[in-house]
C-alpha cells in the first residue's frame, strides 16, 4: 500500500502491491494506528489491493477499529475522514464522450475495475460525486469566485449550529456522527421532500445506510445555508452526491 505514514514509531512507506494480510504483524498494527491518527487520502482507489481497502470498512462505519486477541477485545478510536479518487476505466477515459480521447477499454475490463470497489465500501463514503472533464470557456473565466476565507466562515458558523444542536450528547460533535435515533430526530422532511426521497431510495435501491446518509448531508446543507429544517432543496442537493449509488453507473 502507498501510505506514507508518520507514526511514533516510524516512517513507513507500503507499496499498492502488498496486500494486508501479508503483511507482518507489526505492520498490520501501524496501518491500524494510521488510520485512528490520520485523515488519508486515497488516488486512484482501484490500484489498491481490494483486501486492504476492506479493513477501512468497520473504522469508516464504526468510527473505531476492534482488534481480538486470544485474551481480549481492544477497541481503539479510529475517527478520520476518508477522501479518494477513481478514474471510471483503467484508461480513464469511458463516459466522456470526446472523440480526441476514445475510451480504449473492453466493457470486461471497466467492469473488473470497477468491481475493485465493493458495494458495502462505497455505501459508507457520504458523498459521491462524477467530475466532468473542465470546458475550456470556464477555464479561461476570469470571474471571481468564491474566497477560501467567506467559505471557511460559513463551515464555521455551520459548526457552531452543529456543536449547539448536539451540546447535551458529550460523544457527538457533528451530523455525521448522529445515530439513526438522532437522524429521526434532528432531519425531519415535510411530506414533499418525504415522497422525493422515497421515490429515490426506491428507484435507485438505495440501501437503509444511503438513506441515513443522504439525510446527514442534507441537514448539513441546511446548516450551511442557516436553515432551520431541510427544504426540497437541501435533499435534491444531497441525493445529487449519491451519483455512484446509480445502477447504471459504469455501464
Amino acid at each position: 500500500m502507498i501510505f506514507n505514514l508518520l507514526l511514533h514509531s516510524g516512517l513507513y512507506e507500503w507499496h499498492k502491491s502488498v496486500f494486508l494480510d501479508e503483511l507482518p504483524e507489526y505492520k498490520r498494527s501501524a496501518f491500524k494506528r494510521f488510520i485512528i491518527a490520520t485523515e488519508s487520502g486515497l488516488d486512484e482507489l482501484p490500484e489498491y489491493k481490494r483486501s486492504a481497502l476492506e479493513v477501512m470498512r468497520q473504522p469508516l462505519e464504526d468510527r473505531k477499529i476492534t482488534v481480538a486477541r486470544t485474551k481480549q477485545t481492544v477497541d481503539y478510536p479510529a475517527s478520520f475522514m476518508l477522501v479518494a479518487a477513481m478514474n471510471p476505466c483503467p484508461c480513464g477515459h469511458y463516459g466522456e464522450n470526446n472523440p480526441a480521447h476514445p475510451c480504449t477499454c473492453t466493457p470486461a475490463q471497466i467492469h473488473r475495475y470497477l468491481s475493485r470497489i465493493s458495494g458495502p465500501l462505497m455505501d459508507r463514503i457520504d458523498i459521491q460525486c462524477e467530475i466532468e472533464a473542465v470546458p475550456y470557456d470556464q477555464l479561461r473565466d476570469t470571474t471571481p469566485s468564491e474566497s477560501s476565507a467567506v467559505m471557511r466562515e460559513r463551515v464555521m458558523r455551520a459548526r457552531a449550529i452543529q456543536q449547539q444542536r448536539f451540546a447535551g450528547s458529550p460523544l457527538i460533535h457533528c451530523n455525521a456522527q448522529m445515530s439513526a435515533k438522532m437522524v429521526r430526530q434532528y432531519c425531519t422532511l415535510d411530506p414533499e421532500s418525504d415522497k422525493l426521497l422515497e421515490f429515490t431510495i426506491t428507484k435507485l435501491g438505495l440501501s437503509a445506510r444511503a438513506y441515513d446518509r443522504i439525510l446527514k448531508v442534507a441537514r448539513t446543507i441546511a446548516d450551511l445555508e442557516g436553515a432551520e429544517n431541510i427544504q426540497k432543496k437541501h435533499l435534491l442537493e444531497s441525493i445529487s452526491y449519491r451519483s455512484l449509488d446509480r445502477s447504471n453507473w459504469g455501464g
